[in-house]
């Protein structure tokens, strides 16, 4: 799997996280030289080192060498959440889109020494990936932990959970399919709690205890509360037939 390559600037959309420098600690690149072969995809890609070709496409069957029920996360970062979440899931498979080259390579690293094998990895856009590389009513269980926040007003159309990527999201999921959300920002759990209660596809259901127990507490959500900031946890059910 060679490494992300920098590319000369062309005009870019409009997208829901910060692209960030691809240069990476030695323990990192050495963690993505040994092991991406093993969790990273390739994917034909446009202008951009994070975008997806409209007509790429995945045999997640062959990606995974079976074929099992998917989980896709958008934005594991580094993995604190995602590596004991697919751990304790060894019959699913995990498909998880990163942007942050390092941060995939760190994850990388610690998949490969807690021995996780049902993870692959897409260093590309969420919104893209869903859209060309997930077929509809796919997904048994989507995870989107405490996206970019983007708390700036001007900034709020750059958030990831808005009406279209919604609707996307939820034609991904099958019947009865998961979406599972946090976020630690007042403001952008109201959002989310308008934009989903408004897709039809999508029916809320409650949460025990307000924070689902299985996820980890990682250090990202531990700074959060230590600043004040209450975690909220969300859970919408996928019903009806699909539709883009």
């Amino acid at each position: 799997m060679s490494e992300p390559q920098v590319r000369e600037r062309v005009h870019r959309e409009v997208v829901s996280y910060v692209r960030r420098s691809a240069r990476m600690r030695p323990n990192q690149r050495r963690a993505w030289e040994q092991h991406g072969h093993e969790y990273l995809l390739d994917v034909p890609q446009r202008e951009t080192s994070t975008s997806i070709a409209p007509d790429a496409r995945l045999d997640l069957p062959a990606a995974f060498g079976r074929s099992a029920p998917l989980v896709v996360e958008i934005g594991p970062g580094t993995g604190e959440s995602l590596v004991a979440l697919a751990a304790a899931r060894p019959g699913m498979d995990v498909l998880a889109f990163e942007v942050y080259a390092p941060a995939v390579a760190q994850l990388v690293g610690a998949l490969a020494r807690e021995q996780v094998r049902n993870v692959r990895i897409v260093a590309a856009n969420a919104a893209e990936g869903l859209r060309h590389l997930v077929p509809e009513a796919s997904v048994s269980e989507l995870w989107t932990f405490f996206p970019d926040p983007w708390p700036k007003a001007r900034h709020h159309k750059r958030r990831l959970v808005g009406p279209g990527f919604a609707a996307l999201a939820a034609g991904r999921l099958g019947p009865g399919g998961r979406w599972r959300l946090a976020t630690d920002w007042d403001d952008y759990a109201r959002q989310m709690r308008e934009v989903l209660d408004a897709e039809p596809m999508l029916r809320p259901e409650p949460v025990t205890g307000g924070r689902w127990d299985e996820r980890p507490v990682t250090r990202f959500e531990a700074r959060g509360v230590a600043a004040g900031r209450a975690v909220h946890d969300l859970s919408y059910v996928r019903e009806g037939a699909g539709r883009e």
